[in-house]
């Protein structure tokens, strides 16, 4: 018996702990101000992805024992822990685990660009409608989004020295065109790292209200 597709969204996420999160922006928020950021910017992806009417599904990375994202997941969330010894490992654990689960199409998303909205997600869905993958590029030369059809775990076995650099979009559609994958490319959107992006994106129109309210400098400790 098949297994029935259901339209979803996987949330990549660390545990809102002060110390272990968002540890560029210490020097404008400090560890514990980035973990209330973080904690906001998980609420608010889920938000999104939950009135979108998608399955969503939050794999999260606890770091030090087993804590959960506490009181940001909403009813309905199903909740996964990333496992693996690096990032590419740990998508396609989630990715994995999320398919077998009935997913599919599946968008890939983490939480680091607020300005992520319910069409970008809807268009990335239409994308799949007529290509293999959907990527969404970052100003950073990473991606905010990766979205397929079906499990092709090998787009996330790039150079392991490659995550969190600028080679990581690259990397990635050159993995995609010697696997035969047709490609997509949404808009590029700015992902929230330093204090030059957190000023970038309070200058954004659409910037989140409650997201932008935290970005005030603070004395960092």
């Amino acid at each position: 018996m098949s297994t029935r597709r259901t339209p979803s969204v996987l949330v990549m996420a660390k545990a809102p702990r002060a110390g272990t999160v968002k540890t560029r922006l210490h020097p404008l928020l400090g560890p514990d101000g980035c973990a209330v950021l973080q904690a906001e910017l998980i609420r608010h992806t889920l938000e999104m992805t939950s009135s979108h009417g998608l399955r969503t599904y939050l794999a999260y990375a606890p770091g030090v024992g087993e804590e959960s994202p506490g009181d940001v997941i909403l009813p309905g969330v199903r909740l996964m822990v990333q496992r693996g010894e690096n990032l590419g490992q740990r998508l396609t654990s989630a990715v994995v685990e999320a398919f077998a689960d009935g997913a599919g199409p599946l968008l890939v998303i983490g939480t680091d660009a607020p300005t992520l909205t319910r069409d970008h997600l809807t268009v990335a869905l239409s994308s799949l409608e007529h290509k293999e993958v959907v990527l969404g590029p970052a100003l950073d030369g990473g991606y905010y989004l990766i979205g397929m059809r079906h499990p092709h775990a090998g787009l996330f076995g790039i150079d392991a020295a490659l995550w969190s650099t600028d080679k990581v979009l690259a990397a990635t559609c050159a993995v995609a065109a010697e696997e035969g994958l047709s490609v997509e490319l949404l808009r590029p959107l700015r992902d929230l790292d330093t204090p030059e992006d957190a000023a970038a994106l309070l200058a954004d129109p659409v910037m989140p209200y409650r997201i932008a309210a935290l970005l005030q400098p603070t004395e960092a400790v």
